[in-house]
């Protein structure tokens, strides 16, 4: 097979730039490196099993500590995405992987690590006409029929309205249905120009309407006011969002979206505190809180 280039998000035109901190990474931001023998064991399963994780093409701040416990977010569909979010380290181009052995290897290392919760998201892939969904299905499916007693959480991407790609990821026996706002309206374009906020609320609404455990998650720390925080927190209660995560944005290499902010713990707290008002069954809120972070809390 030819291998198709891989277009660093460098490549991507970039029609507006935030404001630069010019600060070191506060105390609160610092995280422990990976060691211990159940991150090796994890290490060990994922790379046995030729698999992808978002902790590691993401450059996830929570590996050491996730991995350290016996969990990992397990990443589907290849690890090369067709959107360009200036966000996010997964590599973007023309993804050249599609393995349908895939379903069962990551069932197959799911049963082998004895997780309570299983939490797996995959790339964007456009391409396919179904957007990735029968992989979805094989994949929940087959985890289920190994572990009936893993609970499973799946972080879907944003299918462009292709609802009956939607309904097939998310009708496979997993608990919880996932899919992340990523930031406020306002920065859309900035942050994530192939997608559009309007889209994954009614994605998110009609997850709710097919009796799925709803869930979605956005950055803050990239110029978003606490009055666009609030209303974001309130379109996603209003489209039948159950659990909201709310992180700090970290920019994973030069060349991705700057950072306007270091957003200080309390007022991750104060966030929780609005999101429990508004009524979500489950609010987790902090500099360090990814979207499959702790992500077993909620159930």
């Amino acid at each position: 097979m030819v291998e198709l280039p891989v277009v660093s998000i460098a490549d991507s035109p970039r029609k507006e730039e935030l404001p630069v901190v010019n600060k070191k990474k506060p105390d609160w931001l610092r995280v422990k490196l990976p060691i211990g023998e159940d991150y090796k064991r994890v290490r060990s399963l994922v790379d046995e099993y030729k698999l992808h994780t978002i902790c590691q093409s993401g450059n996830c701040p929570n590996m050491g500590e996730c991995w350290g416990a016996g969990t990992a977010t397990f990443m589907i569909l290849g690890n090369v995405c067709t959107r360009s979010c200036s966000f996010c380290a997964v590599k973007t181009g023309r993804p050249t992987e599609y393995d349908t052995d895939e379903p069962r290897r990551v069932a197959e290392a799911i049963h082998l690590m004895q997780v309570k919760h299983a939490v797996i998201t995959s790339v964007n892939r456009d391409e396919l006409k179904d957007r990735g969904a029968f992989i979805w299905h094989e994949t929940v499916r087959l985890t289920k029929e190994l572990s009936p007693q893993t609970t499973i959480e799946t972080l879907i991407p944003d299918v462009k309205s292709n609802w009956e790609a939607l309904e097939m990821m998310a009708c496979a026996g997993q608990e919880v249905v996932s899919h992340n706002m990523e930031t406020v309206e306002r920065l859309y374009r900035v942050v994530r120009p192939q997608a559009k906020y309007a889209r994954s609320l009614e994605q998110i609404q009609r997850t709710k309407d097919m009796g799925k455990r709803t869930k979605s998650g956005f950055m803050v720390g990239l110029g978003e006011t606490k009055e666009e925080v609030i209303k974001t927190m309130q379109d996603l209660k209003d489209h039948g969002c159950d659990v909201v995560t709310i992180g700090q944005y970290l920019q994973p290499t030069k060349m991705h979206i700057n950072i306007a902010e270091f957003v200080r713990p309390e007022v991750f707290a104060e966030y929780k505190a609005i999101g429990q008002d508004m009524g979500f069954s489950f609010v987790e809120s902090g500099p360090l809180v990814r979207s499959s972070y702790h992500a077993e809390r909620h159930l």
